[in-house]
């Protein structure tokens, strides 16, 4: 079976971890017996826009074509507007600047279906494909097209409608994704695939340098954006170093609200227990897991969250908003604790019960880390996707 991956979130030189579960999802596949070739389109930056900022610059350096891990990925350009203006027609823009190249791959790669993670602008791009080749779409959701999207206009909720209604198959990574999606479209059977870990990734548990100097470390991994709620953990660690004057906070990722979260930690007194490491290598982020006591991320806009399952296969209570996508796998006081969204009482109320009583935290890590290897590794994700293939294929 050929499948041809249309994502425009994956791993390049711009950045090695965006979009690193679909490049997780991609890999699992192949060692399956899969072949799998990726279209990963990015944004057009020629000059003058390359020289607009470093982001741009970065965009205008991804080479035309690479191998990650010995998956062949092509990264043709489109043509994008700043702040995601004129979004609705993304889809379209992304057809006209990847169809050349679908084509070119299709001469030695005929692929048997196409399958694009997010609805909008990848798997509206993918509908029109499948009408040029007359094959079968499978779409990926994870979030952003039923959290976000949706609510962008009546166009762009147009656009999702035939995005969505012309996929032989839909996927989404929660129950919470599956009910959103009933509930703002009409489209056919909607399946549930959790994401899942690298198990190769995730290292063995071993006393860190951070607690030899004495420290307690919670960490977060994500994008600074407002909706993960970084904010509310550094508000809670302000409330709770009193209590536990070895509490250090350490944030892993990038993004537009970094300086301003780095000024509340100055601003509460914080900038000696608040330490912004910045985006890293996957295998760097997964070290930071086997070093932390918690992970904390109460992100109230979260269709799944991989970051939870990673931390929580290295044996960490992890701490997530209640309502969320992480009720798949997050038990309340079992495999780990639930929150209400938005609120720094609750999340203060959640991390001292961790913080004070260790033994009951470290069982609710090793049952997490229970569940997460026995029911959350991409190996069983890439099963359940190849289920799928195998149903469209025969045009069930």
């Amino acid at each position: 079976m050929r499948v041809l991956v249309l994502s425009h979130m994956y791993p390049s030189t711009f950045s090695e971890v965006y979009g690193i579960f679909v490049h997780e999802q991609v890999k699992a596949l192949v060692a399956k017996g899969i072949e799998v070739q990726v279209v990963s389109p990015v944004p057009w930056a020629p000059f003058p826009i390359n020289r607009m900022s470093q982001k741009w610059k970065a965009y205008s350096e991804i080479p035309a074509q690479s191998v990650w891990d010995g998956i062949k990925v092509w990264y043709p350009r489109y043509l994008t507007f700043p702040k995601a203006w004129f979004f609705a027609f993304s889809g379209r823009r992304m057809y006209h600047g990847i169809k050349d190249i679908v084509a070119k791959i299709y001469q030695e790669f005929p692929f048997d279906l196409l399958h694009a993670h997010v609805a909008l602008p990848d798997g509206y791009a993918a509908a029109l494909l499948a009408r040029d080749y007359q094959k079968p779409v499978v779409v990926t959701i994870h979030g952003q097209d039923l959290q976000s999207t949706v609510f962008r206009g009546r166009r762009c909720k147009a656009s999702l409608q035939k995005a969505l209604s012309e996929a032989r198959k839909v996927i989404v990574v929660s129950e919470k994704l599956k009910k959103l999606a009933k509930d703002q479209f009409e489209i056919g059977k909607v399946i549930v695939i959790h994401n899942g870990v690298p198990l190769e990734k995730v290292l063995q548990k071993d006393q860190t340098l951070e607690r030899r100097r004495g420290n307690r470390v919670v960490l977060s991994v994500s994008n600074l954006i407002c909706t993960k709620g970084i904010d509310l953990n550094i508000r809670a660690v302000s409330h709770l170093v009193g209590k536990y004057p070895d509490l250090r906070y350490v944030v892993v990722g990038d993004g537009s609200l970094k300086k301003s979260l780095q000024r509340l930690a100055h601003e509460l007194g914080l900038k000696e227990k608040v330490e912004f490491v910045g985006r890293l290598p996957h295998e760097k982020v997964m070290e930071y897991m086997t070093n932390c006591e918690i992970f904390s991320l109460p992100s109230w806009q979260e269709g799944f969250g991989v970051a939870y399952i990673e931390a929580m296969a290295h044996g960490k209570p992890v701490i997530a908003c209640r309502g969320e996508g992480s009720e798949d796998f997050i038990e309340h006081g079992k495999t780990g604790m639930l929150v209400k969204p938005r609120d720094v009482n609750s999340l203060v109320e959640a991390l001292d019960f961790l913080l004070s009583h260790p033994e009951k935290a470290k069982a609710m890590g090793e049952r997490a880390r229970k569940l997460v290897l026995e029911n959350f590794t991409w190996e069983k994700n890439a099963e359940k996707t190849i289920s799928v293939y195998e149903e469209v294929l025969r045009g069930r």
